[in-house]
This record gives C-alpha cells, structure tokens and sequence, in this order.
C-alpha cells in the first residue's frame, strides 16, 4: 500500500522547464485578489451588500471583525469564499440591512469599504464564479529571461491541472493527517465538528491529486478514456463519455473537459477504463468505495474538473521582478499556477479558494 501522505506533491506539466525561482508575498501589495461575484446585489433587499477591501487580514480574522464591529453574531456574515492574509484582496460580504447605522465601525486596520448595495439573499460559500489574480514574484532568476513567455504559450494552450495547493493539507500536512487518522483503527482525537470536515477532505483532495498526477504521468491529461465523466466548460451537467472519438474533438475544442473524482459515497460513476483506472488509486493507497460510508453527509463526494485554462494568463518583467495576472475559477489555487512556474517548495501559506 502507497503512503498518501509521502506523495501529495503531484507531477508538474512543465517538468521540462526550469523555473524562475523568487518568492512572493514580500509585502501584501505583492499578491492582489479581487472576486468575480456569481451575481452582482439588485440593489433591494433586506441583506447589506459590502465590497470589501482588506489587507494582511486572515481570512477568520476578517470576518470576526466584521461582526465585533458591527455588532453583529459570526453567523450573520455572509462571503462568497476565502482570500489570502497576506495580501491585498476584494471581495463581497453580506450583513443584515439593520447593520448600515453603524456602518461607519467598519472602516479602518486592514479593512476598506469600496462601494454597497442591497439584496435580498444573504451571500453563501460558493456564490463566485472565480478570482481575478496579479501577482508579483520579487527575485527571480537572472537566467530566466526567456522563460515566461515558453510558460504563457503552454500554460495558455493546454491549460492547467486541477490540482488542489499545498496549503489544502495543512502546515506540514497536519490537517491531511489528520484526516487519515479516521480511516484508521487508532483511537482519533477529539476535534471541532468544522475541523473534521476540513480534515476528511484533506484526504478526497490527496486522493484527487494522486489519482490527476498519475493520470498526468500516464500521459492521459488531455485525452478522454472510454468511461470518463465529462462536464461542460464552464458550467454545466455531467455525462460519460460512450463515442470516444466525438467527445476527443469537443475535449480538443475546449467545451468540455474530463471530471477526476472526489471520492465520496454519491461521487458519479465513471464506467469502463476509466472506472478501472480510479478504484485502481484508490486501491494502491489502501481505500475502497466502501471507505467513504458511515461518515454521514461529510464525505458525500462530487467530481472537479481535470483541467481549467487560463487564457487571459499574463507575465511581464518589471524592476522589481516578474508580475502575473490571470483568472482562476472557484475552487482552483493560484499557489498551483506558481508552482508550475516559480519550480520552489512553500510558493504560499494561504489561498484563495
């Protein structure tokens, strides 16, 4: 049986080429992150709709004074997803209307108001549809001068691994281990309802990653198995694929794109090859699709796209070191794009998710 935790580090597209070194997040100008919102507020409603600017604000943190300053519970802070601390990032965050008299607390150490609306939903987890980056890399390689423009074109041809960020596992991959102590016949340590369900998806997303890397390293990345899940780009339903051939060309086109597997118990079913090639990873590691019951609604499973593109990806030399812009859908990690590039262990301590 395969160790998962010794082999989390998937296999990179651009293995071919050097990186450019450096590092990020010198300050938090450095890493700029501003929300593509899933919908913009009607502009009525009983919610308060607050385009927020922060700075070198943890995630948490933010939100917790965004309550302590209005007056408000935890609970009635709505945003849309996470943002890096050690950054300057833009986002939408939800509040009760009655909160607009003290809106004035707001304002001030680390916390901007840009603009506001109205709307008649609170804001959720996952109403985005992505993230805006620019991002500085301070002390690149001198050698490297040729090298952005080779990662643009392939990065912008052929697209990106879904891979899950480092950072999803935890320092030193503490929530990953955690997350497998439960699978295990060892007594587990008591933790929060909240930690546990971000541990047991530290494992799907090792899981994932592994079974993308192989899939990369069986030079599989962009070809569609008899039995693949298939999902449409950028949204839409998930079908397997039966006619191979047809579904290459539309794979080819970018309509859409093979689905890897969150392993759960209601995960889709792929059929065929493709099926094979999937419980085949879940075995070397030692796990099943029995593995996932008896964990309730917390292991539920879905699928992720295999790859997303990133055509709008620029790189440009400044005096103080390359800067990078480009979009990410929800859910996918700036750190990941870095890595291909930067070719350094640590690319970031926290994302945007």
């Amino acid at each position: 049986m395969m160790d998962l935790l010794a082999c989390i580090n998937p296999s990179l597209l651009t293995a071919d080429l050097p990186g450019v070194g450096g590092r990020i997040k010198s300050v938090p100008e450095d890493f700029e992150v501003e929300e593509i919102p899933a919908y913009e507020p009607s502009g009525n409603g009983d919610f308060l709709y607050l385009w927020l600017e922060k700075r070198d604000l943890g995630a948490e943190y933010f939100t917790r004074q965004i309550a302590r300053r209005l007056n408000l519970s935890n609970g009635e802070v709505g945003t849309a997803g996470l943002k890096d601390r050690r950054a300057v990032t833009r986002q939408w965050v939800s509040v009760p209307a009655s909160a607009e008299a003290v809106l004035g607390q707001l304002e001030g150490d680390g916390i901007r108001v840009l603009k506001t609306s109205r709307h008649s939903n609170k804001l959720r987890a996952g109403h985005l549809h992505g993230n805006r980056f620019r991002i500085l890399i301070r002390d690149i390689d001198a050698a490297a001068d040729a090298i952005p423009a080779i990662y643009v074109g392939r990065l912008r041809a052929q697209g990106l691994p879904n891979y899950y960020g480092p950072q999803r596992f935890g320092k030193d991959q503490e929530t990953l281990q955690l997350g497998l102590s439960y699978f295990g016949a060892a007594p587990v340590k008591r933790v929060s309802p909240f930690l546990k369900k971000l541990a047991l998806s530290a494992v799907q997303s090792a899981l994932f990653n592994q079974y993308l890397g192989q899939r990369r390293r069986d030079c599989l990345l962009f070809t569609v198995l008899h039995g693949d899940v298939m999902a449409k780009i950028p949204f839409g339903g998930m079908f397997v694929a039966e006619d191979v051939a047809a579904e290459q060309r539309r794979f080819d086109a970018k309509e859409i794109v093979h689905a890897g597997p969150i392993f759960g118990r209601k995960t889709f079913p792929a059929r065929y090859a493709a099926a094979e090639r999937e419980q085949g990873s879940l075995a070397s590691f030692g796990f099943s699709s029995q593995s996932f019951s008896g964990f309730g609604k917390l292991l539920q499973g879905t699928r992720r796209h295999n790859l997303v593109y990133v055509p709008d990806l620029e790189a440009e030399k400044t005096a103080h070191g390359l800067r990078l812009s480009f979009t990410l859908p929800a859910g996918s990690y700036a750190t990941v794009l870095l890595r291909e590039i930067m070719k350094v262990e640590n690319v970031g301590d926290d994302e945007s998710t």
